[in-house]
């Protein structure tokens, strides 16, 4: 694991305390009612860690990449799916921060202050990887864009506060034509539609957005028109290692428990045997190379090197880990992995492999990156130009 700073260790110890009182004792029952509690979101109220990707300037804790991925890495290891509300939250907000003005990002960030929730709204029925064939639209009305369409397996859905949605302004550009809008939760004709009940993070939410004649003032917009794609690409590229690193912490736990249990099966000098010493040496090999990935991802976004490639690499990486780990956990410890917390972990893990991009999309972005015939850094995101 990378060496952490002192003030770095110590914001680790306070979120591991934080998920010991909060996260642990309650994560069984959230997962068994599948659905998400707004318990959380008052004990972490006056930690503000909703907002630890907020700058300073707009009254946030400004964690810088290494100090975020500690934080997301804990709640991982306490609860997938309340570390996914986190995650997804901040999603939203890196969509601001990528493309937002000074007016836009001190609207958007407010809430966050105060533990209230944001959603990234990206995802259709008929276009998951491929966004740019979306059907939702936004047309210019005056001082106003009129936005009607759907979103589906949003997370933080049904509870945000506020949104942002990605909607075609010039339907014949295809992917050149989408652009980025905050949306407002109380907007009228916005609803919530399914709330989807799924295999695993059960206790996030996850739900459809329904958008019908839903006008936002023309300030909303999020750049230009047609700088849609670039500021999704620009924010997933921030968020995928969010996701490598509640993929560390699950894994991490994973194996932890794993131990526990054979150390109660094994007592005393027993061993288990040299076989299952081997698979338990693989799983710790590969959680902490998981970690030094995405250590190395997050050390080089506050650098400000350009990071594409190692952002897909380690979610990837990570992701796959924890899928491998989970699994092999819950293969060693028997009947009771398959019928112990065990078994949530390895239903957790498996959404890691599928959000913020496949890893299948993943590898073609790797690949591509790799067969470059010279390393290019990805141009600055300017906004208005």
């Amino acid at each position: 694991m990378a060496i952490l700073h002192p003030e770095q260790e110590k914001i680790r110890q306070a979120t591991r305390r934080f998920v010991a009182e909060y996260i642990i004792p309650r994560a069984a029952e959230f997962d068994r009612s599948g659905e998400f509690h707004s318990y959380l979101l008052d004990a972490a109220q006056e930690s503000k860690i909703f907002a630890m990707a907020v700058p300073k300037e707009y009254g946030g804790l400004d964690y810088d990449s290494v100090t975020q991925a500690l934080v997301l890495e804990e709640w991982g290891y306490g609860c997938a799916g309340m570390g996914t509300t986190l995650a997804a939250s901040i999603l939203s907000m890196d969509s601001v921060l990528v493309a937002g003005s000074d007016e836009q990002k001190r609207r958007y960030f407010t809430p966050m202050l105060s533990a209230k929730l944001g959603a990234f709204g990206l995802t259709e029925p008929g276009a998951g990887s491929d966004a740019g064939s979306g059907k939702t639209t936004a047309v210019r009305s005056g001082d106003e864009y009129v936005i009607n369409g759907s979103k589906c397996w949003i997370t933080n859905g049904a509870i945000a506060a506020v949104y942002v949605i990605f909607a075609l302004t010039d339907p014949t550009k295809g992917a050149k034509g989408l652009s980025a809008f905050i949306v407002e939760r109380d907007r009228s004709g916005f609803t919530i539609g399914t709330i989807d009940h799924k295999l695993g993070i059960r206790s996030s939410n996850t739900s459809e957005l329904l958008l019908k004649n839903v006008r936002v003032p023309a300030a909303n917009l999020l750049g230009k028109e047609g700088e849609g794609m670039k500021v999704a690409m620009k924010t997933l590229d921030l968020a995928r290692p969010a996701i490598a690193a509640l993929s560390v912490g699950l894994a991490q736990r994973a194996l932890d428990e794993c131990v526990n249990y054979l150390n109660k099966r094994f007592p005393g000098k027993m061993q288990p045997g040299q076989t299952l010493q081997f698979k338990l040496a693989d799983m710790a090999i590969q959680v902490e190379a998981a970690r030094e990935a995405l250590h190395h991802t997050m050390q080089l976004r506050d650098s400000g090197q350009p990071f594409s490639k190692e952002s897909a690499i380690c979610k990837t990486l990570c992701s796959d880990v924890a899928m491998r780990v989970t699994a092999q956990a819950v293969s060693l410890a028997g009947s009771h992995g398959y019928t112990s917390e065990l078994g949530k972990y390895m239903r957790d893990s498996k959404i890691m492999q599928i959000y913020e991009g496949t890893n299948q999309i993943q590898r073609l972005v790797i690949s591509r990156a790799v067969l470059a015939p010279a390393p290019v850094a990805a141009p600055a995101l300017k906004v208005g130009a």
